[in-house]
Order: C-alpha cells, then structure tokens, then sequence
C-alpha cells in the first residue's frame, strides 16, 4: 500500500476501530422504470462514457477516478476523495462481473472501502424486462458487512439510500425525458 494509508483489513482481523466485529448479512430490492428500452438502459451500464456520467464515488470531480472493463471477468474501479468540514475519506469501489446477458442481466461482486478498510462486499444481480412504457430495472443486493460505521445501525439505510441515488442518476443519463431541467453533458 501507499506510504500513509492503511493496507486494507483481511477478513476476521482487527482494524483501526479495534477487533473484529461479526460480519452482519443481509439483502434488499431496489426498482426502478423506464420509459425507453432495455437496450438503452443496459447501454448505461455498459457504454464507459455513459456509465462515468451517472456512477461516482462521492467527492470532488477533480478527484474522482474510474476504470471500466465491461465483459464477464472485467470489472470496474472507483476512488475518490470525499470531504465534508473536517471530515476527509478515502473511497475505493472495486467489482468483477460474473454474468452478462445483453439487455436482460448483470451480476457482479463488488468491494467498498473507507481510508483502506474493507467496509462491506455484495453481490448484485441487476434484471432488465420490458413493460408496456418501457421497461423495468430489479436491483437485488446480498452483503456482507464488515466493518460497521458505530454500532452499525444506520448501515444498511445508507447502503439501500447510496444505491437509489446511483439509479436516479442511471435514470437522468438513459431516461432524460423523465428529467426535465436536469442538465446533460
């Protein structure tokens, strides 16, 4: 690791907050609708110059980093530096994609640090169907949490919270007459 940041915490190892907490487990649902097809909201996920207009890592522009290898056995990458009052993190964002289906899924398996502590791991299964307007996006999120913030109580709404956040701005990118007045790049 880099002079100055933490070589991140192997799993069952004590870390900067003390030892080991037990790992928590869980999933939740997420949807959304479209009102163009499949294809265009797959595109989104799968076009590097449209996926780096909708998923950041919290932080500054000028110090967001992104890399995007979009096949089975590519992956992506996020770092970024987030800064709040005094407040100053260190975000890394890491995944593999397990399984494509043009226009219908996406699975992957994706690592979230903080300040070079492994936080949480998930597995993501995105579902693309068609409906009668559009079309229709399931988002489906297993994890395993790590390191809790605190007592870990407000971990997982803010998990669930991130990842709505990430599909509206899926949504502005792929679905722009559903967003008046939001400006395109």
């Amino acid at each position: 690791m880099d002079a100055g940041h933490p070589a991140p915490a192997e799993p069952g190892t004590a870390t900067a907050e003390g030892p080991a907490s037990p790992a928590r487990h869980g999933s939740f649902s997420v949807g959304m609708d479209f009102t163009v097809t499949t294809a265009e909201v797959f595109r989104g996920f799968a076009d590097p110059s449209l996926r780096r207009r909708w998923f950041r890592l919290p932080g500054g522009s000028a110090t967001a980093e992104h890399e995007l290898d979009f096949r089975v056995g590519g992956g992506e990458s996020a770092r970024n530096l987030f800064v709040s009052g005094d407040l100053e993190q260190r975000l890394a964002y890491r995944s593999r994609f397990l399984d494509i289906v043009p226009d219908a899924r996406i699975v992957l398996v994706y690592e979230a640090e903080v300040d070079g502590i492994r936080r949480w791991v998930s597995l993501v299964t995105v579902e693309l169907s068609d409906e009668p307007a559009g079309s229709r996006l399931a988002w489906t999120e297993q994890y395993t949490w790590l390191v809790p913030t605190g007592d870990g109580a407000d971990d997982v709404a803010h998990l669930r919270g991130g990842t709505r956040l990430v599909l509206n701005g899926l949504s502005t990118v792929v679905n722009p007459d559903r967003h008046p007045g939001v400006r395109r790049r």
